[in-house]
């Protein structure tokens, strides 16, 4: 089946067209299961996959809700954890220190966006894009502190592989890693001198460099 198409299913045209739009949207997310990413799991065993991102994510909200500013709502925050990847059925997943692949990921991701919340009924699609644009916007505490967590959680990942993991396998250097960090002092600034402590510890030990070059990887995963 190529990219792009719906999974098809005989029981669609014999649902009401609510439900049966709802369930072509459900058996669409299926396929998030497949995008891989660049960042392994913490005991390096495999790569992960942008479905189990998003759930980690969606519980690390609710696990660390008490580290977010004062009057964050930690259940939206959730909200757009849980949405802000499903674009990547169709855009894949970007790496974040991918110069090249970045260029035209916001394109890429619009165009996702459009396809795959339009396979939901208009009320609940114009939601799901809503949460989406939130969480890209990053204007809201909510959309603030999920993003931090979205850059934490590759930093905790990458950190516990104790060897480097991502930053390593792709000379990201320590400035570069920091710059991608910076979200978390605004959304969650409780949770920044766990990120000294990481990238301290990764320099030390030589899996981050200490200068200030880019990492430029081609590939084509995210963080």
């Amino acid at each position: 089946m190529m990219k792009g198409d719906h999974i098809p299913h005989p029981s669609d045209a014999a649902l009401p067209e609510r439900l049966a739009r709802q369930l072509r949207f459900v058996r669409e997310l299926d396929r998030l299961k497949g995008v891989l990413r660049r960042t392994s799991l913490a005991d390096r065993s495999r790569r992960e996959n942008s479905a189990e991102h998003s759930w980690h994510l969606a519980t690390m909200a609710l696990a660390l809700a008490e580290y977010a500013p004062d009057g964050t709502d930690a259940a939206r925050a959730v909200e757009l954890l849980l949405v802000h990847d499903v674009v990547e059925i169709d855009a894949g997943d970007t790496f974040a220190f991918d110069v090249v692949g970045n260029g035209d990921k916001a394109a890429r991701e619009t165009a996702a966006a459009e396809r795959l919340f339009g396979l939901l009924p208009e009320d609940l699609g114009r939601e799901f894009r809503v949460r989406w644009e939130e969480f890209e916007a990053g204007e809201t505490p909510e959309a603030r502190f999920a993003n931090a967590l979205d850059r934490f959680q590759a930093l905790v990942q990458n950190d516990a592989a104790g060897d480097g993991g991502t930053w390593r396998a792709h000379a990201v250097s320590r400035d570069a890693v920091l710059r991608r960090m910076a979200p978390i002092r605004d959304g969650a600034p409780a949770l920044w001198p766990a990120v000294l402590d990481a990238v301290g510890r990764a320099t030390a030990t030589g899996h981050v460099s200490g200068g200030r070059a880019d990492a430029t990887s081609s590939h084509d995963e995210r963080k």
